[in-house]
């Protein structure tokens, strides 16, 4: 009976809170909404030390905040929202804790493939970035499904960067831009039957390689636990992003901290437009 009453009691604080929050959003969304929020999910194993917790558990409550946060983003109306799971450094920690990471990653990206998923419900396309011949077969495959089981949503745009760097996305962008000049050379040169070597690359050339061309340059880069270094994410794209670093590890990171990002952006977005107008 006691039971029973508590549930009761749990759905009507649920739908409370739930209220509460769509209200703040409303208001909120008066003001500039970003558009393409990027996150950097720093602190879940700090978060496992600090509570004794075994394993990767802490990776674990990451991924169940990642799912709030990617909730929230959708009510606000953010359109692009950009995550940075695994970067090239990860690989140099314990084997035992690469192979855990790899087999929670194949598991949630199989739980995204699922009906009723926050995939499905919000409408979400998903892409997988980054230098992916790195990874396991069975885990590229998984995210192959992913990507082609979403390619018709059109809500809102995930991007995963996965065994990703920025310098290794800036240096992949310049190789594939020179190969593709000189392509274009080879043939001009056959056509006027010139002999041309010189290759020009522009910074549009750049920018049409790179990884993150299916997302505009991020408004928001939110990083956990309080660090305020970009850690080779995002370089080329964060120009004029505003950056957000709560105290808060990554599991403890809930609505308040996405909110705050955003009311922080509408005070600052005026400068921040003046200013990239001018340079």
């Amino acid at each position: 009976m006691q039971e029973a009453a508590n549930y009761r009691a749990g759905q009507v604080l649920g739908k409370l809170i739930s209220f509460l929050r769509k209200c703040i959003i409303r208001i909120v969304s008066v003001g500039p909404i970003p558009n393409h929020i990027a996150v950097i999910m720093d602190g879940n194993r700090r978060f496992a030390k600090k509570w004794n917790l075994v394993g990767g558990d802490g990776h674990r409550f990451g991924l169940l905040a990642l799912m709030s946060m990617l909730k929230y983003c959708c009510e606000f109306g953010v359109e692009y929202v950009t995550i940075y799971a695994f970067s090239i450094d990860n690989f140099k920690r314990k084997p035992e804790e690469i192979q855990y990471l790899m087999d929670l990653f194949q598991e949630q990206i199989e739980w995204f493939l699922k009906e009723e998923s926050i995939v499905d419900r919000y409408g979400l396309r998903v892409y997988f970035l980054g230098d992916l011949k790195l990874l396991p077969e069975t885990v590229r495959l998984a995210m192959k499904r992913a990507m082609e089981a979403t390619a018709n949503n059109s809500n809102v745009v995930l991007s995963i960067c996965f065994a990703y760097s920025s310098t290794n996305e800036i240096a992949h962008a310049v190789g594939e831009s020179i190969q593709e000049r000189q392509r274009e050379t080879n043939h001009q040169s056959q056509v006027n039957y010139e002999d041309e070597n010189e290759v020009f690359v522009t910074v549009a050339d750049i920018e049409k390689h790179m990884y993150l061309v299916v997302a505009p340059d991020p408004d928001i880069i939110i990083r956990s636990s309080g660090e305020n270094r970009l850690s080779n994410f995002l370089l080329w794209q964060s120009a004029y992003s505003y950056l957000y670093s709560p105290s808060a590890l990554w599991p403890e990171i809930g609505f308040r901290h996405l909110l705050w990002a955003i009311l922080n952006f509408q005070r600052t977005k005026s400068y921040l437009d003046k200013r990239e107008k001018h340079i």
